[in-house]
């Protein structure tokens, strides 16, 4: 969550919408989004569509600016493409800073891998095996069809204006735009993925590279469900598991193990160092406590209750959805009571009498109550210095009790002190030699994460209670 730059506070135009935006998710599905059926195929440097590029990056969380592994994407992109069909046309890669597993593919040629994906995978042909299912995406002309190019049209215009500009909607749409944006069909998800390892193995990548990357995708979606509301598949896309099963067959096709080329030493000196995890610029999500050094904010969550923390709000949920939170940081005109920013940043209806001052943990507070047709909620609006925070809890009809959740909640939040703020590192991964005596649960000891035992296995593709080979080189999580 980084500070609005907006003048007005962040605003929740009803109920409804809190739930929807409360409700939204990261995709970990490999998609597209598409800009209208004429954007050119050939980018050009001064092409008009870098702009909605630069725009849609932003939204994203910006660039991450790594040299090597941007110039191993280049090289396996443009090896890939002189595998299709179409080896003259033109395509970029964008590493885009998000520890979210995702990847997508814009009609003009514009490709674009999460720094979340790139540690998730473990050599060259897993990466390759994305790109190339990106790429089918693009010369398939799935986003040409009309219903498809229509809504993603739409929905990039959305996130291009709304997102950077529109306070009202921005973190509704950045929250819904990472999982609209990786959405095909059923159908199109399938032939994508089995163009896509006929490719790479023409390109001479292993083509079990697809499966084992889904494999590995299906661990990542297990874990992050249980991590955080950003984690969830959306229901357009084929279950991981037959795309598994069938990508497994395209790659025997294609050939016998072991032919094509993995090239994991190179892929993970390449990824060596690039950042993991939330940007601390962005406050950092460990379990259920949210903290911000720059802000000078921290909360902790109810029980049960995992945390998305986007550019604009950290969104928390139960597992059943029926229990939500939203908290953000609101730009208030100096002086504002904290009763008038809940009147203010609120348009549905606050119950008459429910308005209350008080403090918390030495912090000026002030509560209100909304009920909603099936939604009830608790707001709160906090002060620390000079920034105005707001806390609102929603359960759906039947769902909890709200008051105690809320007020637990609540007694949280507090300020954090310089001390502690600088304890707040960015993470990195670092790839290491194993040793003679090193196990997994040696090298996880060191990574500064929660639950670092099953972050390391899955980092590295390993099954629980697999040995380490001595000289292999993994993956761990490091300040």
């Amino acid at each position: 969550m980084s500070e609005t730059r907006h003048s007005t506070g962040l605003r929740i135009a009803s109920g409804a919408v809190l739930a929807a935006l409360l409700s939204g998710c990261a995709a970990l599905g490999l998609g597209d989004a598409s800009l209208p059926a004429d954007a050119p195929r050939i980018i050009g440097s001064e092409s008009p569509r870098d702009r909605d590029h630069e725009r849609l990056v932003a939204a994203f969380g910006g660039e991450v600016r790594a040299p090597q592994a941007q110039r191993l994407l280049t090289g396996i992109t443009n090896r890939l493409v002189m595998a299709t069909d179409r080896p003259d046309e033109s395509y970029r890669v964008t590493i885009l800073n998000s520890p979210v597993v995702n990847a997508f593919a814009l009609p003009n040629g514009r490709l674009y891998v999460t720094r979340g994906l790139l540690a998730l995978a473990n050599d060259s042909s897993e990466v390759a095996a994305v790109l190339s299912h990106e790429i089918a995406h693009v010369t398939l002309r799935h986003a040409s069809q009309r219903n498809e190019m229509q809504a993603r049209s739409t929905l990039i215009k959305r996130v291009t204006e709304d997102v950077l500009n529109d306070a009202e909607q921005a973190a509704v749409v950045q929250s819904q735009a990472r999982s609209s944006l990786a959405s095909f069909s059923r159908s199109q998800e399938l032939e994508a993925d089995q163009a896509g390892v006929k490719v790479l193995a023409r390109a001479g990548f292993d083509p079990y590279g697809a499966p084992r990357f889904l494999t590995a995708l299906d661990r990542s979606a297990t874990a992050s469900r249980s991590d955080g509301p950003g984690a969830e598949r959306m229901t357009s896309h084929p279950s991981t598991g037959e795309r598994i099963n069938l990508a497994l067959q395209a790659a025997r096709r294609a050939g016998a193990p072991g032919v094509g080329e993995t090239d994991r030493l190179d892929y993970l000196a390449a990824i060596d160092g690039i950042p993991y995890g939330d940007d601390p610029a962005d406050g950092v999500v460990k379990g259920r406590r949210f903290s911000h050094a720059r802000l000078g904010v921290a909360f902790e969550a109810p029980d049960g209750f995992t945390l998305e923390n986007t550019s604009e709000a950290v969104l928390g949920a139960s597992p059943d959805g029926g229990r939500r939170l939203l908290f953000d940081a609101a730009d208030t005109p100096s002086g504002q009571s904290l009763e008038e920013v809940l009147r203010s940043t609120w348009s549905d209806t606050i119950e008459p009498g429910s308005l209350e001052t008080t403090t918390v943990n030495g912090l000026p507070v002030a509560t209100a109550t909304s009920n909603g047709k099936e939604w009830s909620f608790r707001l709160s609006a906090i002060r620390i210095g000079n920034t105005t925070y707001r806390l609102i809890m929603a359960v759906r009809d039947g769902a909890g009790d709200l008051e105690s959740m809320f007020q637990r909640t609540l007694n949280t939040v507090r300020q954090v002190k310089p001390d502690e703020a600088r304890q707040i590192r960015p993470l990195k991964l670092q790839v290491v030699t194993a040793q003679e005596g090193d196990t997994a649960q040696r090298l996880a000891e060191r990574m500064p994460v929660d639950r670092a035992l099953e972050r390391f296995l899955l980092l590295n593709g390993l099954e629980r209670n697999a040995p380490l080979r001595v000289g292999e080189r993994y993956k761990v999580v490091v300040e």
